[in-house]
């Protein structure tokens, strides 16, 4: 009866839940936790993260290209500056909670980067993209490095 209890909870208002979880384990009534829930919702939360980091990077690539390659003057780049800033402190962010998002960034570097190459390029036919990444693709410079 507790477990339904706890289901339906979960169900009706995750909030409410996430409290009532919080309560329980900072009074170590760990008998009365839906362990199942919560090991979904720490599984949830370590996806969420990995979801952020690959969006973000694919924004920050798709920006980064567009200011390098597309020819604009200097005002009209403004915004992909703005965009490639906002994406970098958010990712720096991002990595300084959970350094262990390094790991996870390089290895998706090479799907994130033909995902905002071919984006980038449908936006932009006339203009010429690599295939590859030319400049430096560590994780320091990519969130650093001004590469125009």
């Amino acid at each position: 009866m507790v477990e339904t209890t706890h289901s339906r909870s979960y169900e009706q208002d995750l909030m409410a839940w996430y409290e009532d979880t919080i309560s329980k384990l900072k009074t170590r009534n760990f008998s009365d936790i839906d362990i199942d829930k919560l090991v979904e919702e720490i599984e949830g939360l370590a996806g969420r993260d990995r979801r952020e980091l690959k969006s973000r990077l694919r924004v920050l690539l798709a920006h980064l290209l567009k200011r390098i390659y597309v020819n604009n003057s200097p005002d009209d780049c403004r915004g992909w500056e703005i965009t490639v800033r906002e994406q970098r402190q958010q990712l720096l962010d991002l990595l300084e909670q959970s350094p262990s998002l390094r790991n996870y960034f390089a290895e998706i570097l090479p799907r994130c980067w033909n995902d905002a190459r071919i984006e980038v390029k449908e936006d932009y036919p006339q203009t010429e993209f690599p295939n590859e990444w030319i400049f430096n693709g560590e994780i320091d410079a990519l969130l650093g490095k001004k590469f125009w």
